[in-house]
């Protein structure tokens, strides 16, 4: 194995994967970290894992990713694949995005079970991925480790009533599509943070509340925690609920719960660490002393995954 890790998948930034910042869209470095996991996936001798008539798969069951250089329209792109550690039925894959010019875009700790495809029963890793994986093993760079969230395990408090009680904003809210859903028709990892994503606005991270934006001021994710409870499929309403939980003048730290709205039942969680970004410039900027004073008087005590 290269130093490195195995090239697992390669291509580039389409522009239609590009958001109004100009860069990449969050859910897009995620869909392409599930293929590379796909791909890693056959690399350990599970070729057709995802594929569905697969007996066996890999559920995502928790992220941790790092954003450290954008990716802007048209640029090349490769990510390399590795495994930090294996259990009897769970592992920790490395997947890494890189620039052509092999400078990290972003980084993919994730956590993987291997199951059952139809019912997501655990069981253990046949002899030969254990012998793959060994092969294929290496440690985290320090630019993929965590940096500005604690990644220790947790207990989610995620629910829809929780939410209320909270005051959480609901920031997005949609059904899911069959468009939406993988081959064993569960909503694919990317559409969580998709939806994260895509409700932003309503917390109006860059502004006092009621002021409109800077329109040459935008937002960038830095760090983010995902951790996946539930898999809705076609046809589920979900809905996605947001809330400050620090602020200082260069970050904002926030976390975000996704539930079914009709059961209350936790579809996610995720925590968060985003900066104000000038969209001309390219550069993180720091919060007026306005801003961040409403920003500091929005954060929700006791909020967590």
């Amino acid at each position: 194995m290269d130093e490195q890790g195995v090239e697992v998948w390669s291509g580039r930034a389409n522009t239609w994967e590009c958001d109004q910042m100009g860069h990449m869209n969050v859910r897009f470095h995620v869909a392409k970290s599930i293929e590379g996991l796909a791909s890693m996936t056959a690399e350990l001798g599970l070729p057709r894992a995802f594929a569905a008539t697969a007996e066996a798969t890999l559920m995502v069951r928790e992220q941790h990713i790092r954003f450290l250089r954008e990716a802007l329209p048209g640029a090349g792109l490769v990510m390399t694949g590795q495994v930090t550690d294996i259990g009897e039925s769970d592992a920790r894959i490395l997947l890494v995005l890189r620039h052509m010019s092999g400078e990290p875009a972003s980084t993919f700790h994730t956590t993987v079970e291997h199951v059952t495809a139809r019912e997501q029963r655990p069981f253990p890793w046949p002899k030969r991925v254990l012998e793959r994986a060994e092969a294929l093993t290496g440690a985290v760079p320090v630019f993929a480790a965590p940096r500005g969230l604690d990644t220790a395990p947790v207990t989610t408090q995620a629910s829809l009533e929780r939410a209320r009680e909270l005051g959480m904003i609901r920031t997005s809210m949609g059904v899911v599509s069959a468009a939406d859903c993988d081959a064993f028709g569960r909503m694919r990892p990317e559409m969580l943070i998709a939806r994260i994503a895509d409700g932003l606005s309503r917390l109006n991270l860059h502004a006092p509340a009621g002021e409109a934006a800077d329109p040459k001021m935008g937002g960038a994710a830095l760090e983010y925690r995902l951790l996946h409870h539930a898999w809705p499929k076609a046809g589920d309403r979900v809905a996605t609920f947001g809330g400050l939980v620090e602020a200082n003048q260069r970050t904002r730290r926030l976390v975000h719960w996704t539930v079914d709205p009709d059961t209350g039942r936790a579809v996610g969680s995720a925590e968060a660490v985003a900066a104000s970004l000038d969209l001309e410039a390219r550069k993180m900027v720091t919060l007026s002393p306005e801003a961040l004073a409403d920003a500091q008087s929005r954060v929700i005590a006791g909020l967590t995954l």
